[in-house]
């Protein structure tokens, strides 16, 4: 296939199928996935001449990847579902209430900071899978969750799981074939630099990601809280949340300044990790002190007027545990103590580290006789360290049989909704990864690079600008940035040093940041956040809040990213900025001055008395 443009087209064709009915006639993933790996199957066949046997390996590679997603979700939902039936999610909510009732406070502690920590930790997806059930057991609406959980998937993800988007991500990524060494014209790079392990450079490149993110980050917090207030507010507010804009503002560098040195000091392992456990002291202890708290405190609209559409099926209410006192705040909280050890334990502990992703993961080679393989590490996993929290979790919290039935059979059938969507949308991201010259009889590139060339073609010098947003396809598509990275940071490299830029690793340090702010419209984080909280077939409405913020991130880090590469002056990165921060500010502004005006989706009150009211009295 010669023409680039219609090869380009072809290789979005399965993206826009799914961005088309997800987005525009709001089909549920369900609908829309099955249709994209279908378009994806057509076009890697008739296309790029991908034989059927090579398609179908890719989509029982898929399956497995899928498989482990899962594992991750049943793991968050039986936590979940144990915490509930056990009584200790009404000493956490008592807890978080003795920090601040304020609702605006604790999604930032709770989504922010904790889900930041969890992202250090583990990455592939646990923080939304901690985050959204903790938030919706707390006391919010599923879908105000669910956002909660997705929008910090963004500012800590390049250094999650200690470094893994970083250390394989680009450290692979850059590799020359099988050699082991950088190509060439990195080395040469690496020497004017002065560095001599390909480590070290890793680092340097990681070290601008951060820089990058903590300028972009500074925002998430604000974006957090008046995202709650204007879509789940009595009012529908953007004032309310702009209310506690020096809070948010204060805990967004209470991470980001750590985040940063950390970064520059010791490397990619810790960024997020540390930046987190950090913040969480600094903002939780000042929030006990009433330091910059608001003089009102914000709380959703009564529950039971809530609109159905607001929450999913999964409602901890259903399975409250009515105690005659209350668990002790350190016991409740003893599950969520033990992931955080283990998750350390398990990703610093070499030996244990090789043990429980070696000897007993299971390996998939040569599927169908092709070079395709794929191991599944199921006990490496996040939701193996969730299901050992849960089973801990019934003799130091005392539970009876009833209650650990009831938590299992909870989980399973909640599990087994998420299943179909995460089993079509993998596949069809195995099918568009596996489409390389190594899989094809075209010698063509792979379907995302195909896309990315096509992009540096027609843009030329202003690349770095959107360099994010090849980061942010990769990260929709594959649901992960390490892979993203994996794809992309050498074509990356390629472009910046085409267009003669003096740091080629400050392209490939865009890429990675947009890679990171790309799981917030990721479809496999959609599905798997929404999985936890009972919102399968809504992942259309959530894609379509979470699409602004992740534009609005990835344009800022390509401006930055510009500006990095080409200096201040009046420029294009400057002019991109100074818009964005001038549109934000006076958008701060406007919507300050801006009339709260009923929320005309919530239900009227009922009368003293109802069923309804007894429901929630509960």
């Amino acid at each position: 296939m010669d023409n680039i443009a219609v090869a380009a087209l072809l290789a979005a064709s399965p993206i826009l199928v799914a961005g088309i009915l997800l987005l525009v006639f709001r089909a549920p993933a369900t609908v829309a996935m099955p249709a994209a790996l279908v378009v994806a199957a057509l076009v890697a066949f008739f296309g790029w001449g991908i034989s059927a046997v090579t398609i179908s390996a890719s989509v029982i590679q898929g399956i497995i990847v899928a498989l482990g997603l899962l594992w991750i979700v049943f793991g968050a939902l039986l936590l979940l579902s144990t915490l509930t039936k056990s009584g200790a999610i009404d000493s956490i909510k008592a807890g978080f209430v003795s920090i601040s009732p304020d609702r605006r406070i604790q999604v930032i502690i709770i989504a922010w900071l904790f889900g930041s920590f969890i992202e250090g930790a583990a990455g592939f997806g646990a923080p939304a899978a901690v985050v959204a059930p903790l938030l919706l057991a707390l006391g919010f609406p599923a879908v105000a969750a669910v956002l909660a959980g997705l929008l910090i998937q963004s500012t800590p993800v390049s250094f999650g799981a200690v470094g893994t988007p970083m250390l394989t991500g680009i450290g692979q990524g850059l590799l020359s074939g099988d050699s082991g060494r950088f190509p060439q014209p990195i080395l040469d790079r690496m020497a004017e630099l002065g560095i001599t392990e390909q480590s070290a450079f890793v680092a340097h490149t990681a070290a601008q990601v951060a820089t990058i993110h903590a300028i972009c980050g500074l925002m998430i917090p604000i974006i957090l809280v008046c995202f709650m207030t204007r879509f789940f507010g009595e009012q529908k507010s953007f004032r309310a949340g702009l209310a506690v804009a020096p809070f948010a503002f204060f805990a967004a560098a209470s991470f980001v300044v750590p985040y940063v040195l950390v970064a520059y000091l010791l490397g990619p392992e810790f960024p997020a990790l540390l930046g987190g456990i950090i913040g969480l002291l600094i903002v939780v202890s000042a929030a006990r002190a009433g330091f910059l708290q608001p003089k009102d405190t914000w709380e959703f609209a009564p529950r039971h007027r809530w609109p159905d559409r607001w929450m999913g099926n999964v409602d901890p209410r259903d399975e409250e545990v009515i105690l005659e006192k209350k668990m002790p705040l350190v016991l409740a909280w003893s599950p969520y103590l033990i992931i955080v050890a283990l998750l350390l334990l398990t990703r610093n502990i070499p030996p244990l580290k090789e043990f429980l992703s070696g000897p007993v993961a299971i390996d998939f080679t040569n599927l169908l006789g092709t070079s395709i393989s794929q191991t599944s590490d199921l006990l490496y996993s996040p939701g193996f360290l969730f299901i050992i929290a849960a089973l801990l979790t019934i003799p130091l919290q005392r539970m009876t049989r009833s209650q650990v039935a009831g938590a299992w059979k909870i989980a399973g059938r909640q599990i087994a909704g998420a299943a179909f969507a995460l089993l079509c949308s993998v596949p069809m991201v195995r099918v568009f990864i596996n489409s390389g010259s190594d899989f094809n009889s075209t010698g063509m590139e792979s379907m995302p690079l195909t896309l990315a060339e096509a992009a540096a073609s027609s843009l030329g010098s202003a690349w770095p600008l959107v360099a994010p947003f090849v980061g942010a396809l990769g990260a929709f598509v594959a649901g992960s940035n390490t892979v993203s990275n994996l794809m992309f940071s050498q074509f990356q490299y390629a472009t910046g040093a085409n267009l003669g830029v003096g740091s080629p690793e400050t392209v490939v340090a865009a890429q990675a940041v947009g890679g990171a702010a790309g799981n917030m419209v990721s479809v496999h984080n959609v599905v798997a956040a929404a999985a936890t909280v009972g919102l399968l077939g809504r992942e259309g409405e959530i894609l379509r809040k979470t699409a602004l913020p992740m534009v609005v991130y990835s344009l800022m880090a390509g401006s930055i990213a510009f500006m990095m590469v080409f200096g201040g002056g009046l420029n294009l990165g400057t002019i991109v900025f100074a818009l964005l921060v001038i549109g934000l500010v006076t958008a701060f502004f406007t919507l300050r001055r801006t009339p709260d005006t009923p929320n005309d989706q919530l239900l009227p009150d009922r009368p003293s008395g109802s069923v309804e009211d007894a429901s929630v009295s509960r």
